[in-house]
């Protein structure tokens, strides 16, 4: 065993873990608690305990298949929590039961969407190399609850927020830019869905749709919907709320330059690099935001 990776590994599963739980504590001061902690925090511990539950036995049968599966599902607890407990201790708004039913819509379809997709393909090729390492799978597992936590930060601000705050002008744009982020990202999936089922594109590259607009207009659809639900909250963060200003940066930062655009736009040049096709769509094409295609 690699004591250096292994070190790394650990390092970085503590410091995930404890900025969450600092993020969390800090955000959540002042609002509902439990057991006397900010009810974000246990927010956060439960997001991180159902990843680890969940890595037991992905890790004993080296599978990533229920991966998706579980993120979404603990999308779903995580607010379930929140508005179990701000529903019992003041109330809940109309706004917050608005947000609450928003993420776990996205998050129901995102994650039977990607169940499907992986138990077609038989495996996703991220895992091949780390998930015969314990502590490499440990890191995707918190990562992924690290993810949970920061994504719907700005949601569960919005849900814990005291009651009282009349609709306004943020609500409006908030909701409105959830709904086009929404139909981008489903769009774009169910585009390239049905493009990779059609035998006549085997080997090809999809360019048409929205895909025309954006290289990874799915992408562009989940920045915008969570920057919605940010921009929501908008006319009510006070203190340490303004951290919700996280999710919308966090899911920009991760698709942007963790595990989304660079991942495939490098899977891509190595497929479809140097084709006269392929080049032409990558220059006319943004990479992630929508622009109307030119001729």
């Amino acid at each position: 065993m690699d004591v250096t990776k292994l070190g790394a590994s650990v390092t970085f599963v503590a410091l995930s873990t404890l900025g969450g739980f600092g993020v969390a504590w800090v955000a959540g001061a002042g609002g509902p608690t439990v057991l006397g902690l900010p009810l974000l925090l246990a927010c956060a511990a439960l997001a991180f305990v159902v990843q680890w539950v969940a890595y037991v036995p992905a890790y004993l049968g080296k599978t990533e298949r229920f991966y998706d599966l579980t993120g979404s599902l603990t999308y779903v607890s995580v607010i379930a929590l929140a508005v179990a407990v701000t529903s019992q201790s003041q109330g809940l708004a109309p706004r917050a039961l608005a947000v609450a039913a928003l993420v776990v819509v996205w998050a129901a379809r995102l994650g039977t969407f990607l169940f499907r997709r992986v138990h077609r393909a038989g495996k996703d090729g991220r895992f091949d190399e780390i998930k015969v390492s314990w502590h490499r799978f440990l890191v995707a597992w918190t990562v992924q609850g690290l993810w949970v936590l920061l994504t719907a930060l700005a949601a569960l601000i919005t849900i814990t927020a005291a009651p009282g705050r009349p609709l306004d002008a943020f609500d409006v744009v908030g909701f409105s830019l959830w709904a086009v982020g929404f139909g981008v990202e489903v769009s774009a999936d169910r585009q390239k869905a049905r493009f990779a089922a059609d035998a006549a594109n085997r080997g090809r590259f999809i360019h048409t749709g929205l895909w025309a607009w954006s290289r990874h207009p799915n992408y562009a659809g989940e920045i915008m919907l969570w920057t919605g639900l940010f921009v929501v909250g908008l006319g009510g963060y006070r203190g340490g709320q303004w951290l919700a200003v996280l999710s919308p940066v966090f899911v920009w930062a991760l698709l942007r330059f963790v595990s989304g655009v660079p991942i495939l736009e490098l899977r891509a040049d190595e497929r479809w690099g140097g084709q006269p096709d392929y080049e032409a769509y990558k220059a006319k094409t943004p990479m992630l935001w929508l622009w109307p295609p030119t001729r």
